[in-house]
Formats: C-alpha cells, structure tokens, sequence
C-alpha cells in the first residue's frame, strides 16, 4: 500500500476481472475505491474455486482494499442510489453496459465534470470476454509445437485472462489521465475501453500485425522456441526442463561460456559463414542447429551442476515449475517482500498475497488490505457519501433495497462446493 492516491475516491460497479482490476490498483496505491454489488452477490462473487466455506478465492483477492456497498440493483431504488452515489464521488469505473441504468448520462446529471471508465466487449457493442478476444486476435493460433500440421492443428489457448489484466492496467491508466486532465480544464470525460480493441490493438503495436502484412502469411509455429531470438527450453540429464533466453550481447555470451560451447559455435560460425555475435537475426535463423549444440550439454549435466554455471556466468534462465510449486517456492514468495499476509480473509483461507507490483525503495510498501464481507461498508459509505441518517439508512436496509454485512454467512450449503 501506498498513499499517492489518497483523498481520491472511485465507485467502482464491476464484475469477473478487467473492471476489478482496476480498482484493485488503484486502492494498491492509496485510492479509496467502494465497490457497489447487488445485495444477493455480483455475477463474479461464487466464481470457482471455492473455499470450505463458499467464498471465491478469486472475487477475495481481486477485491482487495476496497470498501464494499450491497445495494437492490434489480431494484429501481437501489440503481437510483448507486447512480446518486456515482455523481457524488465523481469518478466511476464499471462493466455494465452503457444502456444499463449506470449510463455516463446519468451519472453526469448535475456533475459536468464526472468522468466514467467503461470496459465494453467489442467496439461496435457485441459482447466478448478474454478468450473470446484472444480467439480473434490469432494467438492461439500461434502457440503449440513446431511439427504440428497447419491445415489440422487446433488452437491453443493460454489459460491466464492476460487481456482482462492489461485492459484493467489500461482503465487505471485512463482513468488518472481523465483526472489530470479535470485538475486543469474541469472537464469531465467519458471513457470506453473495449476488450476487443485492447487485444488487437495490442497485435498492432508488437508489430505482429505488421508482419503478417508484410509476409502476406500466418508465422509459423515454434513451439517454446522464441520469436526472432535465440532461447528455448532444454532438459538436463535428471529430467529438469529448463527455459533459456540469449536477446543481448551479455546473455549470449553468458551461455556460451555456462555450456562451455565456444569451439563448436567457433566451428558452426565456420560452417555456415555466421557470426552468431552479430545479434538476433543470426540466432534466430540457425535456431535449430544452436539448440542441438546446448540440447547436447544439457543432456550430460543435472540440473543442479547446470545451474551453478549459467548462475556464474550470468546466463538468463529458469526452470519450469507448475502453478503449485511456484506458489510455494522460497525465492519467487517466501523472500519475496511484494508479498504479505492477511489471515483474516472472509475465505478463512491463509495464504500469501501480493502488495503492489511497483516498489520503492524509499517507501515501505504497507501491509497489504484484506478483501471486504459483501455489504461490510453500506452504511458506512450511504451516511459519508450521500449523508443519510442512521434512521434513514436503516429504512433502506429493513426495505431491503440496500444490506449490510454478510460476515458470519456460511455460504458452504448453498454454493457448489469443489
């Protein structure tokens, strides 16, 4: 946690990851960010998996140092209220379709200067999700092993929703652009993110989409082999598979010296008329010819004699480790000081949980902040945001068009357990 965003409060109306995420983020540094939900539990709030207890280890942590509202949504009070608390804060990021009750127009309503993130699907309003995007972009269909026959082979999908978190990173950048630009002209903005556009955006500015063009064709597939570089993985002679990656002059040179390979490139240098020094394009080319040369050595070493060369020699590796093993490894979280501990979490679950990617040296990170029970913030939120009595809101509450804290609720009866 840090504290650069303090005094700023954002609504956020939001559900499964990119639009999370962006609170997420933002309350990371500072930001105060209410998270408003349907009494009854968002569309993401039993998302697999789930704790003993029927609480979504996913909605815990994407959920994380925010404050938390439920509210009647299907209700036409309960929207009114979410859309009067979006004017009051002045700065909302949602989900929700723009037709929805949570326009941009009506949360405008007597705040001119109200600025509004929506992450849409497509651009021209066709709904879509990550896979469903990372589908039309073409990357599954880069991925799999190099052998495979391009009329027969299938897609291959990548299992982490990596579009959802950069769209959410790029919602929290546009969102504090917005903000910037309100501090020196007091304009308001309305600003829509589509999913769609962030995926195939993204095939534009890598280049890739410039490269099909060019090559008038689909790029073959490499399977763990590196687009335009030298690296790939390799196993050693005990069964550890490996990843190693030579983009620099330093990474190269590390290599070549940790598998004590540099007379037999010499002499393939020699061969083929290259300079493998000269950097990529060289490497790349005569890709499969290299890896045969350090596929050899690390075949006669294990793993653990291997590594403390390409330590040594400054090689840029890592071996392959299963989500389970990277969970619990020393070095990737034990040490780690991004992660802390929040035994209190509503899962009842203990487990390491991650602080702000960024850090500063000059600057603690803080403890990172528990997710809230839904509901745990309602009154709260309605009496500082809105200014409604203790009377008034608990009106609201005996009515049913807003709730109060679910903590103590064991969800393990009425949710599909794993």
């Amino acid at each position: 946690m840090y504290d650069f965003l303090s005094g700023l409060s954002i609504l956020e109306v939001s559900s499964f990851v990119a639009s999370p995420t962006v609170g997420l983020y933002c309350g990371q540094f500072g930001a105060e960010v209410i998270r408003v939900d349907d009494k009854r539990g968002g569309l993401d709030y039993d998302r697999f998996m789930l704790a003993d207890n029927g609480r979504s280890l996913s909605w815990e942590n994407l959920n994380r140092t925010k404050k938390s509202v439920a509210l009647d949504l299907r209700s036409g009070e309960g929207r009114e209220l979410c859309v009067e608390l979006a004017g009051r804060i002045g700065q909302c990021v949602t989900n929700l379709p723009e037709k929805s009750f949570l326009s941009h127009a009506a949360m405008a309503r007597g705040r001119e200067d109200m600025v509004s993130v929506r992450i849409m699907g497509w651009h021209d309003g066709r709904q879509a999700m990550d896979f469903t995007v990372n589908a039309a972009a073409g990357y599954p269909m880069m991925t799999g092993p190099a052998d495979w026959d391009p009329a027969t082979a299938p897609p291959v999908n990548q299992l982490m929703p990596a579009w959802d978190f950069l769209t959410g990173a790029y919602c929290a950048f546009s969102l504090l652009a917005a903000l910037r630009h309100r501090d020196a002209t007091g304009e308001g903005a309305e600003i829509r993110v589509p999913l769609g556009d962030v995926a195939i955006g993204t095939l534009a500015n890598s280049g890739t989409m410039a490269e099909m063009l060019f090559r008038g064709a689909d790029r073959e597939r490499l399977g763990n082999a590196i687009w335009g570089a030298f690296g790939s993985d390799m196993i050693t002679r005990d069964g550890v598979r490996f990843m190693v990656a030579a983009l620099t002059p330093k990474q190269w040179d590390g290599i070549v010296e940790a598998f004590g390979l540099s007379g037999k490139i010499a002499a393939l240098e020699s061969e083929l008329g290259v300079r493998f020094a000269d950097g990529d394009t060289p490497r790349f080319q005569h890709r499969d010819r290299l890896l045969g040369l350090f596929q050899s050595v690390a075949s006669q070493h294990d793993y653990a004699e291997l590594e403390r060369r390409m330590a040594a020699a400054g090689t840029t590796y890592e071996r392959y480790r299963t989500p389970y093993q990277a969970s619990k490894d020393p070095a990737l979280v034990g040490t780690n000081p991004m992660f802390g501990r929040t035994p209190d979490n509503p899962s009842g679950v203990d487990y390491p949980v991650a602080r702000s990617f960024a850090n500063m040296p000059d600057k603690p990170r803080g403890e990172p902040r528990r997710a809230p029970y839904l509901g745990e913030h309602t009154e709260e939120v309605l009496a500082e945001k809105l200014g409604l009595s203790s009377g008034q809101i608990g009106k609201l509450v005996d009515s049913g068009i807003a709730a109060p804290s679910d903590q103590g609720h064991d969800y393990s009866k009425t949710r599909i357990m794993p």
